[in-house]
């Protein structure tokens, strides 16, 4: 984990660390032999830095953690979802800019 801001989110921990949440909660579903997610990571790196306070970012190792990413139909990585109140507000495939990212948790805020 290259931030603070973001918190490792495990099948384990899932349930209490995201659906339980007070705040949204952005989970970045992600693996190591990714190229896409290797460069994906800065952005949400920059983006938990910004939004920190305000929106909880979690990243997932789907290598690790198999059971969550099948619960949410992950079929590809990098996936990034939003959730609210214990429910998932939006999900975002693939690479993509911080703006995107960002005006995907405005909306949750």
């Amino acid at each position: 984990m290259a931030s603070d801001a973001i918190v490792e989110v495990t099948d384990a921990n899932f349930d209490q660390l995201v659906l339980k949440s007070e705040q949204p909660v952005m989970v970045d579903f992600w693996a190591a032999w990714c190229g896409p997610c290797r460069a994906l990571a800065p952005i949400v790196d920059e983006v938990a830095q910004s939004y920190n306070g305000r929106v909880k970012v979690g990243k997932m190792d789907v290598d690790k953690n198999a059971s969550t990413p099948q619960r949410y139909g992950v079929r590809g990585i990098p996936t990034l979802l939003v959730f609210k109140g214990g429910q998932v507000r939006e999900q975002i495939v693939g690479y993509v800019s911080r703006e995107v990212i960002e005006k995907a948790l405005d909306k949750s805020l």
